[in-house]
């Protein structure tokens, strides 16, 4: 033994692991191997926590068939348990971007737990004569079988933390909503004028939109709660002892507390992507509607003098290093780079389910890391967008009432009573000569003013 390093060997040879880290051999190679994104399985909580809670399962399974022996069992729980809990999640140093399907997450998980263990057991880390990484954490199991059903937990996780950001956002935008229920604006149709409108509805719509977006969601959580436990390699359950998979699927609902049910066809559930797609697919729904609405508060709010300055965003910070007191919308558009990527990400996900070939996808790591990163980025987006931008808006009330005076888009709640053709005259008038078009249709004849104005509030 060096000192300050085991040594740890696999069929490659001996490696120096420093003595303080719980990782051993088959990560130290992982490490040499795939020095890429810089960021690590750690930096995905949701993922450490799953895969350790799959282990757990795993454990008990294996106690409860025979295929562990009790002490070794409870050792790998209560590892397991810690991690669960947050602890140990730095000790999960591989890169997420990396060739193998996923084995060096597991394999850095495998050893991770092992060493824990071992260390409740009294004994030094790098004992795998008494514990081992592969022949008792790793028993029954495949890195094909253990990460798309930790993936899919992890996934189901960050979702559920989405929604609630979600919520929040589209409650923040219902509450702008009856604050503006009495300020009448114009509408806009292909950023023309349109007919008059309050600001009131649009914020609710954006609200309403917002909340839609919770319901897919939540459509997409029955599909993750699928899961191919027990199918190892590719989807026979080679290696894994009688009754093992429903013991495993059962201990591991009870841990997560999510409604997992096992696959009717384990070798189609190893091979199919199919609802990292869906993920996917609601993400970006949800990241393009939300950018969208962003794209709408830049216009709105743009000026403040020659835009159309209808609202007001909360100042952030000084917006140029050239002209002083320009302040610019930086909240809607972190969000809508947000989306941008989302929408890039996407993208990658539907090349990396296309390419995996036969029984497996080896490139679910990098499906992984797009879904846990985007959804984490949408979570922390909504949060930011509502805190500092969203519940401080406020509205040019004189503004919008002297462009909603003044708008020819009013003449449309007239026509049933005027006719299409009269309306439309009556704009060309008002165009013509700067008057009011409410002015022109009176004057012409064709309504009483108090007619007229009747029909225009009934319009709005």
């Amino acid at each position: 033994m060096v000192s300050g390093f085991r040594i740890e060997s696999d069929s490659l040879g001996e490696v120096e692991i420093p003595q303080a880290a719980y990782w051993g051999v088959h990560t130290a190679r992982a490490l040499e191997n795939f020095r890429i994104s810089g960021v690590s399985a750690a930096s995905h909580p949701h993922l450490v926590r799953a895969i350790a809670a799959v282990k757990h399962a795993a454990a008990m399974a294996n106690e409860e068939v025979g295929a562990l022996e009790p002490r070794k069992a409870q050792a790998i729980a209560e590892a397991c348990a810690d991690i669960e809990r947050g602890r140990y999640h730095e000790e999960f140093v591989v890169d997420v971007v990396q060739g193998g399907a996923g084995t060096s997450t597991n394999m850095n998980a495998n050893e991770v737990i092992a060493n824990l263990a071992l260390e409740r057991l009294g004994c030094a880390r790098g004992r795998y004569d008494v514990l081992h990484p592969l022949d008792d954490v790793n028993r029954c199991q495949s890195t094909n079988d253990v990460y798309p059903t930790a993936l899919k937990i992890a996934v189901s996780a960050a979702f559920a933390d989405l929604s609630v950001e979600i919520v929040l956002l589209s409650e923040a935008f219902t509450a702008k909503g009856r604050e503006f229920r009495h300020v009448v604006k114009v509408g806009r149709t292909q950023l023309q004028d349109a007919v008059p409108m309050t600001l009131g509805q649009e914020f609710a719509a954006f609200g309403v939109t917002l909340a839609e977006d919770t319901a897919r969601i939540a459509e997409t959580l029955p599909l993750l709660a699928e899961t191919n436990l027990g199918a190892t390699a590719v989807g026979t359950g080679v290696t894994a002892a009688p009754g093992y998979a429903q013991a495993a699927v059962r201990h591991l609902r009870a841990l997560t507390g999510l409604d997992l049910k096992a696959a009717s066809d384990l070798v189609e559930a190893t091979s199919d992507t199919g609802v990292f797609l869906q993920a996917s697919g609601v993400l970006k729904r949800t990241a393009v509607k939300l950018s969208k609405i962003c794209s709408d508060l830049r216009l709105l709010s743009s000026g403040p003098q020659s835009g159309l300055g209808e609202i007001n965003l909360p100042p952030r910070q000084a917006g140029s290093s050239i002209m002083p007191g320009k302040v610019n919308p930086v909240i809607p558009e972190l969000v809508n780079q947000i989306a941008f990527a989302t929408a890039g990400a996407d993208v990658a996900i539907t090349m990396a389910a296309d390419n995996g070939q036969l029984q497996l996808n080896a490139f679910e790591p990098l499906i992984g890391h797009l879904l846990l990163q985007h959804i984490a980025w949408l979570t922390r987006g909504c949060a930011t967008l509502r805190t500092l931008c969203v519940v401080g808006i406020s509205a040019n009330e004189e503004r919008l009432a002297r462009q909603a005076a003044g708008s020819v888009g009013v003449v449309t709640a007239l026509t049933p009573r005027i006719g299409y053709a009269a309306a439309a005259e009556a704009v060309r008038q008002a165009l013509a000569t700067g008057a009011d078009v409410l002015d022109v249709v009176v004057d012409s004849g064709l309504l009483d003013r108090d007619s007229a104005e009747q029909l225009l509030r009934a319009g709005v």
